[in-house]
């Protein structure tokens, strides 16, 4: 009830306009119905080095924190959250916000970070560096290819199985792929909704004992402001075999499902103690936009919805400022009487200010999606 309140523009959007921006999301499948051709963006480089940020940390009188709040700066702030917590992060490859994001909160003194990833060489990178920097934090390596439910089950085995780790405090369900090329998952599903959704779901699920024995669980899942691009297409997930694939709308279909079974966690695990988070961390230089080759794809799809986006230049952040949400999430003690909120700038967010769409915040289709996802992964979970 606590996200609904948070998210309470489904009751102040009428049916029709949710019906538009829906078959306009659908639009984004047919090239030839394009409303206006994209302006060339020689001036967008992943590169934010480029950019000068504002220094301005936060507001001193509020304590709120703004787009130029850093991970090492909450890191520092909510130490005391962070001290003696077991943290579980997916996707810390070197120069990715996981690895951001762990590396920031391994200076407040947590008694274990559990590193996963897809390439052994690269978890061990990053715990290396993490260990350089501070050489009393342990930490824990977990191989997990997130597009194979097989891996997936294997690496929920291997964490249920580790008799010293009885508990994970937080969960930052930070992996992802973007923007990819049509290509479906071993086991057949669409890759970015394989990746970015379907695995998250399966791991959370599988591991979540462990969560609950936490006597303060969270669980964070690294959305993004994406999600204005796709729906999730209940009886198209796959995108006809690939016929009909638009490689941003099925980015916005795996945000869409993010923030989506945050709501999901809230609503089904609140009374057990769990709080569950949804971010927007900003527009980063990382390793996940590495396959985009046109960023004009993403303004033309924007334009073609109609949304703002598609006429204003992007807001860059640091890798340092961009993993600041992770942080506030998994830690910031203000969240708690905001339970499946969505999060961007280190604050929740506001519909009628940032982009927070409808379908993503509907508790009616968080509902369908988790019912959906039982299905595609072959195995229900009630709670």
């Amino acid at each position: 009830m606590a996200a609904a309140r948070i998210h309470g523009q489904d009751g102040r959007l009428s049916a029709l306009s949710y019906a538009r921006s829906a078959i306009a999301v659908d639009l984004l499948i047919n090239p030839t119905n394009l409303l206006a051709s994209p302006l060339p963006l020689t001036s967008l480089q992943l590169n934010p080095d480029k950019h000068t940020p504002n220094t301005t940390k936060r507001d001193k009188m509020s304590g709120a924190y703004d787009a130029t709040a850093t991970a090492s700066g909450l890191a520092s702030d909510l130490a005391a959250h962070i001290k003696g917590k077991v943290v579980l992060t997916t996707g810390v490859s070197p120069k990715s916000l996981g690895a951001t994001f762990v590396q920031a909160i391994a200076q407040s003194q947590p008694a274990l970070l559990i590193l996963a990833a897809r390439s052994p060489s690269k978890l061990e990178q990053t715990a290396k560096a993490i260990e350089a920097a501070n050489p009393g934090v342990k930490t824990k390596s977990l191989q997990l290819a997130l597009d194979s439910l097989a891996s997936v089950r294997a690496a929920a085995e291997t964490v249920l199985s580790w008799t010293d780790v009885p508990v994970i405090d937080v969960l930052v369900n930070n992996a992802g792929i973007m923007a990819v090329e049509y290509k479906l998952s071993p086991d057949g599903f669409e890759s970015q909704f394989a990746t970015n959704h379907l695995g998250h779901f399966l791991f959370t699920n599988l591991i979540m004992d462990k969560i609950l024995a936490s006597s303060s669980p969270r669980i964070v899942n690294i959305s993004s402001d994406g999600h204005r691009l796709g729906h999730v297409r209940w009886d198209d997930y796959n995108f006809d075999g690939g016929k009909t694939y638009n490689k941003w709308t099925a980015y916005g279909q795996s945000k869409t499902a993010n923030m989506l079974f945050s709501l999901s966690l809230a609503s089904k695990l609140g009374q057990r103690g769990l709080l569950s988070y949804s971010l927007h961390p900003g527009v980063i230089g990382t390793n996940l936009g590495g396959h985009v080759e046109d960023w004009d794809s993403l303004r033309n799809a924007d334009r073609q919805l109609g949304n703002k986006e598609g006429w204003a230049d992007f807001k860059w952040k640091t890798d340092d400022q961009g993993a600041a949400t992770h942080v506030f999430a998994a830690f910031a003690p203000s969240l708690k009487d905001h339970n499946g909120a969505y999060l961007q700038d280190s604050h929740v967010a506001d519909p009628f200010v940032e982009t927070v769409k409808p379908w993503a915040t509907s508790q009616v289709e968080a509902e369908r999606l988790w019912k959906l996802t039982e299905k595609l992964v072959g195995q229900e979970f009630r709670y």
